[in-house]
């Protein structure tokens, strides 16, 4: 396998510039958002910081686009499993639920830059500024299932954006755990309990959540 330092003498600008955005990821997770500079990313990348300076100018022009990075990727990553989820509305919330659980997205290196971004208050705004429209499309899109699946469940609607919050607030809350307590939590405990609060809210539908869990169990064993 090539390394980072010796990949940068031959890849192109951009892939170069995804490089240091992994290096950027890896000295977040590692240092923290303070005491990330653009000497421990340059040390990471396996470059010259002189060099690293050609791509961004800034400390903070390298963390906004290792922002956009992450969200660009998570938005993706749902987006995906969403358009492939057909009309269901049950299979449409556990897309989104299965992709927020999805190793490219959750993971404690990534993890790490979204908490960096909005758990201090001066970088708040840059991360509403980037991840405010992404958000609240992921938002709108649970929110609507939660709705569909509950008209489909013949209960009243009303209660769908309180659904969604639950939700949402639970991926979150759970995210933290696994930046936090990597020995105590990790994505497959974490989506676990994200359906056992959705068996509660629609437990008319449990059998059919425990045959998505069951799927997803057979995919990721490994082959005989």
């Amino acid at each position: 396998m090539v390394d980072r330092a010796e990949r940068s003498k031959w890849v192109s600008k951009d892939a170069r510039r995804r490089d240091i955005v992994a290096a950027a990821i890896d000295s977040v997770a590692r240092v923290g958002f303070a005491d990330t500079t653009l000497a421990t990313v340059a040390r990471e990348a396996g470059m010259s910081q002189a060099n690293l300076l050609f791509h961004f100018k800034s400390k903070d022009a390298l963390l906004v686009e290792t922002l956009r990075h992450v969200s660009a990727e998570f938005a993706e990553t749902w987006q995906s499993a969403l358009a492939k989820a057909g009309t269901d509305p049950l299979a449409r919330l556990l897309a989104l639920v299965g992709a927020s659980f999805s190793p490219k997205v959750c993971n404690r290196k990534s993890i790490a830059v979204w908490h960096a971004f909005y758990g201090e208050a001066k970088s708040r705004p840059q991360y509403l500024k980037i991840c405010g429209a992404n958000d609240h499309e992921r938002y709108e899109a649970t929110t609507q299932a939660c709705r569909d699946l509950l008209l489909a469940e013949g209960k009243p609607p009303d209660g769908a954006s309180d659904m969604a919050r639950m939700i949402e607030g639970l991926i979150d809350g759970l995210w933290v755990d696994i930046l936090i307590s990597p020995d105590m939590a990790n994505r497959f405990e974490a989506q676990r309990i994200v359906l056992l609060q959705l068996r509660i809210l629609v437990p008319d539908r449990a059998a059919d959540i425990d045959a998505w869990e069951a799927a997803n169990a057979r995919r990721r064993a490994p082959a005989p």
